[in-house]
């Protein structure tokens, strides 16, 4: 008998990905479609097609579903045993939405295993280019959304997230403001993801809690959809969209199609799938009071909270490993690219020089302070460079060394000034002294990281461990600011297709969720993160009241909402 095994899918912007792993987390199969090399038929570029407007972009449904097929018949003719899988799951670019016609249930459930998927479904799909998370054209959408709800903050409270403009209701919206026939002709919209899980099916999937709550339309304290926010939105909208469920439910076996085409075992479940980002956090392998930091183009977080606090800025969303707490989002534009441009004014396009630069100057600059925004942020709303000396006076430049510190220590401080507002607690050293000698585990030194490790998996009080994972996470000199900068250990953790790892962990997960099995000890065999370092001592007095002044300075150099981004 064949060794189990368990498929993990990523519909993302620009492929499709499948990893197949067996019951030792060990990666058995690696194989992915790339939408704009491998079916150039679709025409698109980097997997999207951008309008005229250049505010509105979409993907075609079709070549999402051609993609799979594609890949299940290259797995098929390599020799690929389906029939020793036993659970799959999948993650879909979030934001993205999906419109079936009227009766494309039966279709779907009924499809010919001699035909190819796409060609059963081609005229399945009242919308055929779908709406995706690039797409920026929903403005006067998400103004009626927050107006219709009693402003920014209180949509933020419902939902997780003031309204953004790639945000599914605000897309549903816009399609029925612009074209009220289709929106009646469509009997079911779908994430990206419950499309996904839904042609493993053959039935309309529901929308798991996680990505669901991506939408600006789910309640994520009660995780049912927002009355209020569906009416805003578009009539009879709870229908089209299904009851969502929690992001590990088993939703049942397989289409007939898959065992009859592809040999499939009949008892091969589909657990539901989920965002890409929640995807990655399970792929990473977070646990209670990580955080986890992609230092790469962008900068972006991945908080696992307890009692979220949502924001205007960032994204509080159901986490899709632990259905009791939550997961948060913060994305920042200025990453590597504003690193390596101040590595090239400063240190003669080394990193050497770079990191040299860093280890000559003290912590906390001397009380010197810098924002660095070649374009406009997200979080702040602002652009372009801003130093502030120790008395808080704008001056034009900084030294060279000056200058790599204030850039580097200004984005590892904004990331936790940020994180902090959400509701994320740093659980530093200082805590875990108290809390080891009280519980009676051995002490906590600055550089002693046993008895971290010595903490029970589920206590009260979780610990912090960030993990690093880009391009920078590979520079141990910065590694090391971002580590006294938050107080907390740092590790580095490969993740390449985190979001496709991550949904073979969550098919395993959802095979044993039933028995409280949490995702932690399904992949307790996945090898550990890496220590790379850990915080000097006396960090957390010197930063703490940095992060109260630079808290304080970012107000100044927010973009005025009239006019462009200028310092006040």
């Amino acid at each position: 008998m064949a060794a189990p095994c368990y498929l993990g899918w990523d519909f993302s912007t620009q492929q499709l990905k499948v990893i197949a792993i067996d019951e030792q987390l060990r990666v058995i199969y690696e194989d992915n479609v790339h939408f704009d090399k491998d079916l150039p038929e679709f025409k698109t570029q980097g997997g999207v097609h951008i309008h005229g407007d250049r505010l509105t972009v979409t993907s075609p449904v079709l070549m999402w579903v051609k993609a799979l097929d594609m890949v299940l018949e290259k797995m098929k003719s390599l020799g690929f045993n389906f029939s020793q899988v036993r659970a799959l799951s999948g993650a879909g670019q979030q934001h993205g939405s999906v419109y079936w016609k009227k009766g494309s249930i039966q279709i779907l459930k009924t499809a010919s295993p001699e035909l190819p998927l796409h060609q059963s479904l081609k005229a399945c799909f009242s919308v055929s280019n779908s709406p995706i998370w690039m797409d920026s054209s929903t403005a006067s959408q998400c103004s009626a959304l927050e107006k219709a709800v009693g402003g920014a903050q209180h949509l933020a409270s419902i939902t997780g997230s003031r309204a953004y403009e790639r945000f599914t209701g605000n897309q549903i919206a816009k399609i029925y403001s612009q074209n009220p026939e289709v929106y009646m002709q469509t009997e079911r919209i779908s994430l990206v993801s419950s499309f996904a899980a839904s042609l493993f099916l053959g039935a309309y999937a529901p929308i798991d809690y996680s990505d669901g709550s991506g939408m600006n339309l789910l309640q994520i304290w009660e995780k049912v959809w927002s009355q209020s926010c569906l009416d805003a939105c578009a009539p009879g909208l709870e229908e089209k969209l299904g009851y969502p469920v929690p992001s590990h439910s088993v939703l049942g076996p397989v289409s007939p199609y898959y065992n009859q085409r592809y040999g499939f075992s009949p008892d091969c479940k589909v657990v539901a799938f989920t965002g890409d980002n929640p995807a990655s956090l399970a792929g990473m392998r977070l646990q209670e009071g990580d955080i986890a930091i992609s230092l790469g183009t962008s900068d972006t977080l991945f908080l696992w909270i307890q009692e979220p606090t949502p924001a205007l800025e960032g994204h509080i969303l159901c986490n899709p490993v632990d259905s009791q707490t939550y997961m948060a989002l913060l994305c920042f534009k200025n990453g590597s690219l504003m690193r390596e441009r101040i590595r090239d004014d400063c240190a003669s396009g080394s990193w050497d020089e770079f990191s040299k630069a860093l280890s000559s100057t003290v912590a906390g600059n001397n009380g010197n302070l810098g924002f660095y925004f070649d374009v406009k942020e997200i979080t702040p709303e602002a652009v372009g460079i801003h130093r502030f000396n120790r008395d808080n006076q704008k001056v034009s430049d900084f030294p060279k060394d000056v200058e790599i510190r204030a850039l580097i220590e200004g984005q590892f401080i904004a990331k936790r000034i940020h994180a902090e507002k959400l509701g994320y607690k740093v659980w530093a050293i200082e805590h875990l002294t108290s809390y080891c000698s009280t519980a009676g585990h051995v002490s906590v030194g600055a550089t002693d990281l046993q008895s971290w490790n010595v903490l029970p998996r589920r206590q009260a009080v979780p610990r912090t461990r960030i993990l690093a994972t880009g391009g920078a996470s590979h520079n141990k000199k910065i590694l090391q600011v971002l580590s006294d900068v938050f107080n907390a250990p740092v590790y580095t953790i490969d993740t390449a297709n985190s979001a496709c790892l991550g949904s073979a962990y969550r098919a395993i997960q959802g095979l044993v969720a039933e028995t409280n099995v949490s995702l932690a000890d399904v992949v307790k065999l996945a090898p550990e993160p890496r220590l790379a370092v850990t915080p000097t001592a006396g960090s957390e007095e010197l930063y703490r009241p940095l992060l109260k002044r630079y808290a304080e300075l970012e107000q100044k150099v927010i973009c005025n909402p009239t006019s462009s981004c200028l310092v006040k």
